[in-house]
């Protein structure tokens, strides 16, 4: 009896990650243990900077939040401590936009933040 090699489902298997690699250069892209072994490291690169994203965009945000205290003659911990205690719940995000597109509103929120 003749050896059977499944070839129809290796071909296919083989040709996924010869798509997916599309756009790599040189070998990379058409070699098939090349292309798998590029394709594995860049899908390890993109989970772990998916989770990297969300800490440097809150390192952002905290940073315009500080120069923009810092303006208003506050500390961004002062400012920080000064919301909880006066029970205004906005997240980092929004505070960042409001001090980058309308300082008026956010002077506002010092204010209350030192009277707090």
């Amino acid at each position: 009896m003749p050896r059977t090699t499944n070839n129809v489902a290796a071909h296919r298997r083989r040709k996924k990650y010869i798509l997916a690699a599309r756009g790599f250069f040189g070998r990379r892209a058409t070699n098939y243990r090349m292309a798998r072994q590029t394709l594995e490291r860049a899908m390890a690169f993109s989970f772990a900077h998916r989770k990297q994203k969300k800490r440097q965009f809150r390192r952002l945000w905290i940073t315009r939040i500080n120069a923009a205290c810092r303006m208003n003659d506050m500390s961004y911990s002062r400012f920080i401590s000064g919301l909880h205690k006066s029970n205004i719940e906005i997240n980092r995000k929004t505070l960042a936009h409001l001090a980058w597109h309308d300082a008026a509103a956010f002077a506002r929120l010092v204010e209350i933040a030192k009277n707090a």
